[in-house]
């Protein structure tokens, strides 16, 4: 019968801890996940559907200059800002290993000695005032206390928590590796960038100085015109500021290239000193076709589309272990040790064993609102992470397709000022014999001189923004972290 009762009472006892879970299950807030949306057309602006894709080469074999290879393998190895992110993914690698640590069992050891006296007038006082250990020995009135022993801790992940939390670590790690490889590709299309236009400033500065051979003949012939009453003073002091004016530009470009030069070295983490480089034939660098692919493969081969998915996939892990916190915990508590008054006891067993194991569950029942907060703040940063992963893809596709028309523009462009250029260069010589039979003003010859080196400059510009604009878009398409 007590047998009976017994069981009646602890199956009522399991109901009623049912019950109890019940409750807290129905009590615990449920919202619906938002799904990111990642359509994307079939190909770029109607070209035609290839899965070739240059974002698949290396940046070694995707770029031809030796130089630049070498400048850019120097800044890998170098560059502060990337070894800054690296540190950055240690760091999130060392949160991975702490997070994974926190659902296994915690097992410390200790040891204590301690030294006490209580009041006679306290229970303890009165009970050890009249109690003799032994006959004829009092209970000693300062009594010493050893001991040493282990004590093991351990949550039960019952309801995933830390699971889902060491996780969303693991995803933020990858999501730093992506950032990481981002930071490669910007790094790259950034030592690419500046060291054309340095090449396009060497360019520049010798279009100059070719300029100023021809301005300073032009300027002996006036004078030698003025000499023979043919020309005015006007004509002389109008070719002398043309003179002086692009001397000036001279030096403004030579600035320039010092500090394109320092830029590119400190990239590349390395003090200030030449950059070695390939100035001569700029104007005939061929611009080789670039694959695009199709639009889909920017979300394998992006790193910011990969690290805003990831952040994503993390950010709803992170929901799970916000709902987590509204069930109860289960944890185990365990240790076994020895303890005596005198050190020498220690070694007595079992007299002077001591163990225990407590189990216990607590969880949260009244005043939830700041469990609740970190619940809808994660689901607020859920929804942001879908906007932020939106954002990616999108801004990555209208980067390419800009890309794209941009490098097909540039070709007309460059076309057309390689006409307008080679016009020009003939008139310089055309207008100087003009001038010198007295058929035209010196105006005209000066004007001539000015449209031809503005179109000289103009289409070493275009030059440089086409392999600009050829590296922006191996970047678009994710190239270069490969």
């Amino acid at each position: 019968m007590i047998k009976i009762n017994n069981t009646m009472k602890h199956g009522k006892i399991l109901l009623l801890f049912l019950i109890l879970m019940g409750l807290f299950y129905s009590c615990v807030p449920t919202k619906q996940l938002k799904s990111a949306n990642t359509d994307l057309p079939s190909s770029f602006n109607g070209l035609p559907v290839d899965t070739l894709n240059s974002a698949q080469l290396k940046w070694s074999h995707f770029f031809e200059d030796e130089h630049l290879i070498a400048l850019i393998d120097t800044a890998l190895a170098n560059n502060q800002e990337l070894r800054i992110m690296m540190q950055q993914i240690d760091v999130a690698q060392n949160e991975v290993k702490a997070r994974k640590g926190e659902y296994l069992p915690f097992i410390n050891y200790g040891a204590g000695a301690e030294v006490e006296k209580v009041g006679e007038y306290t229970r303890n006082g009165a009970v050890e005032k009249n109690l003799d250990i032994r006959e004829g020995e009092e209970f000693p009135e300062t009594l010493t206390d050893y001991s040493a022993g282990l004590f093991a801790t351990w949550e039960l992940d019952v309801w995933k928590k830390l699971r889902n939390s060491k996780k969303a670590a693991t995803l933020e790690y990858l999501s730093t590796i992506e950032g990481k490889n981002f930071m490669v590709t910007r790094l790259i299309a950034e030592i690419a960038q500046s060291y054309y236009e340095l090449i396009a400033l060497d360019n520049q500065l010798t279009i100059i100085e070719q300029n100023l051979e021809l301005q300073g003949n032009a300027l002996t012939m006036v004078r030698l015109q003025k000499q023979a009453a043919r020309a005015t003073e006007l004509a002389v002091k109008r070719f002398e500021a043309e003179v002086a004016k692009n001397k000036s530009h001279k030096f403004e470009v030579l600035q320039e290239i010092v500090e394109m030069e320092n830029k590119l070295n400190f990239l590349i983490g390395r003090q200030p000193q030449h950059i070695a480089r390939n100035s001569d034939d700029f104007i005939a660098t061929a611009i080789n076709t670039i694959d695009a692919g199709i639009p889909s493969q920017l979300l394998l081969n992006r790193p910011d589309i990969r690290q805003a998915e990831f952040e994503l996939e993390a950010a709803k892990l992170n929901i799970k272990v916000a709902r987590a916190n509204f069930y109860p915990s289960l944890g185990l508590k365990a240790g076994v040790g020895l303890q005596a008054f005198k050190p020498k006891y220690l070694t007595n067993t079992p007299e002077s064993l001591i163990y225990s194991a407590v189990g216990d569950i607590v969880g949260p029942l009244i005043n939830r609102n700041a469990i609740k907060a970190d619940y809808n703040t994660a689901n607020s940063k859920q929804i942001q992470a879908v906007y932020e992963y939106e954002k990616a893809v999108l801004g990555g596709y209208i980067e390419v397709v800009n890309m794209l028309s941009k490098i097909e523009n540039l070709k007309q462009s460059y076309m057309l000022k390689e006409d307008q250029v080679e016009a020009l260069t003939a008139s310089i010589d055309l207008s100087t014999r003009l001038f010198q039979s007295a058929r035209i003003e010196y105006i005209e010859v000066l004007l001539t001189q000015r449209e031809a080196l503005e179109s000289k400059m103009e289409l070493i510009e275009t030059k440089k923004d086409q392999l600009l604009a050829k590296i922006n878009v191996y970047q678009a398409l994710g190239g270069g972290w490969n």
